[in-house]
């Protein structure tokens, strides 16, 4: 499946016209329940692959160089699954991500990532 538009859809009837003309509403409640499911949200800067030897050497004031350039907006990951992109933004002295862009070709093939 290469989207959610192919996806089988359980319990949900085939056409908003089977609902008695409240279709889209209906549709929309029936999935209600999926928004209290908590999901892991970050946010990759970047990533670089290293010798475990490398690793070994790094100490405190290390500069470790990424593959992402400075001026690129950073991935933002939803379960492991990227769905956006965003620059990074201060909040009350805390660090934030205001989103960019939302990508929906990766919708299709989110996984499950169980945390205990």
């Amino acid at each position: 499946m290469s989207d959610m538009s192919e996806a089988p859809m359980l319990g949900v009837p085939a056409s908003p016209m089977d609902l008695g003309g409240n279709g889209l509403h209906e549709a929309a409640n029936h999935y209600r329940f999926l928004a209290d499911i908590p999901v892991r949200l970050s946010v990759e800067v970047g990533s670089v692959s290293l010798r475990l030897a490398e690793i070994m050497e790094l100490a405190e004031g290390s500069v470790v160089e990424l593959d992402r350039q400075a001026n690129e907006l950073l991935d933002i990951n939803v379960n492991g699954t990227l769905v956006a992109r965003g620059e990074v933004v201060t909040v009350d002295g805390r660090f934030g991500i205001r989103v960019a862009e939302v990508v929906t070709k990766n919708v299709g093939q989110a996984r499950v990532e169980r945390r205990v």
